[in-house]
């Protein structure tokens, strides 16, 4: 008798009839499925390392306050509850109301092989709808209202995708959508980092040292390098007008190596696009797969980045 899974069409055919897997591409293998109408599946604030007595004021500074997620029915002050693509909640990444701030939620999973790993979400980014900050245009960076372009859209910084993985070499592979500079002008372009990120061993050995406004994935606006070229987003005016981006990130871990990503219907070719390994080795990382999402803000208002669902899969 043949083995149902071992069976492509089959395959293809069970994962077309449904719903929440349809809207996907997955490789061979799903790893994870995560509709967060469900709840938070595991995605979790980032927090940064702590010494054996437990005492958290020895997290670096510009780790310390990456924010939890949290499940988000998308509530706004014009329209009330708009909810999620597929149901009521999405989950939300928020930062502070402070330029520089940036919110991280993390997946922690290990490798049970090498190869092709996808990530795939439907996401959206927004600014904060009503805040004294942002309605204070001038101050907070926002651009001028025609009809048509809303100020909150300057307003909002940046959004990131990464991993952090160990296969005895640690890397990361990354791609940040950068909405504005540091001066709020719009750039809607892809960008990589071209240095590792910074460790607490590295601060803890005082090689690195990096303020609570920090940019943690590179700190140093220089570090980073457009690709694939300008990609205008579908902001939809006003922030509180939500449309749900379909993103699809491949790397190898085979090769330490990206491979594409696909944005809506545009697709980057990112086998050219380099990923830099740490030179010292790290322990206790052992097959470490890690995936996360961040949301940065270079105003003093709040942004957010909402994921309705999520899919990982690999060709193992």
């Amino acid at each position: 008798m043949t083995d149902p899974a071992s069976d492509p069409s089959l395959v293809a055919q069970l994962r077309r009839a449904d719903p929440a897997l349809s809207r996907f591409n997955p490789l061979d293998r799903i790893l994870v499925h995560d509709e967060f109408n469900t709840g938070t599946h595991g995605w979790i604030e980032l927090l940064g390392n702590y010494d054996g007595h437990g005492n958290l004021d020895t997290v670096d500074d510009h780790m310390r306050d990456f924010r939890p997620p949290q499940l988000s029915s998308c509530n706004f002050f014009d329209v009330g509850t708009h909810g999620a693509m597929s149901g009521t909640y999405a989950l939300k990444v928020a930062t502070r109301p402070v330029a520089g701030h940036t919110g991280v939620a993390i997946r922690r999973l290990t490798m049970a092989g090498r190869g092709r790993v996808q990530f795939e979400a439907y996401l959206t980014f927004k600014t904060e709808a009503a805040s004294e900050e942002n309605q204070a245009a001038s101050k907070a960076g926002a651009g001028e209202w025609d009809a048509n372009l809303h100020p909150s859209e300057q307003q909002f910084g940046a959004f990131t995708i990464a991993t952090d993985i160990c296969d005895g070499v640690r890397y990361h592979c990354v791609a940040r959508y950068l909405n504005t500079d540091l001066e709020n002008r719009l750039r809607r372009e892809w960008v990589y980092p071209t240095v590792p990120e910074p460790t607490p061993r590295e601060h803890f050995e005082g090689k690195v040292k990096l303020p609570p406004t920090a940019d943690f994935t590179a700190p140093e606006p220089d570090d980073w390098k457009p690709f694939g070229g300008p990609q205008e987003l579908c902001y939809n005016e006003v922030p509180t007008k939500v449309n749900w981006h379909y993103v699809r990130w491949v790397i190898d871990t085979s090769t330490r190596s990206n491979i594409e990503l696909q944005v809506n219907d545009t697709v980057y070719d990112m086998r050219d696009v380099p990923v830099p390994p740490y030179e010292e080795e790290y322990g206790s990382l052992g097959n470490l797969l890690n995936f996360y999402v961040s949301v940065r803000t270079h105003t003093d208002v709040r942004n957010f980045l909402y994921l309705d669902s999520v899919l990982i899969s690999v060709d193992w």
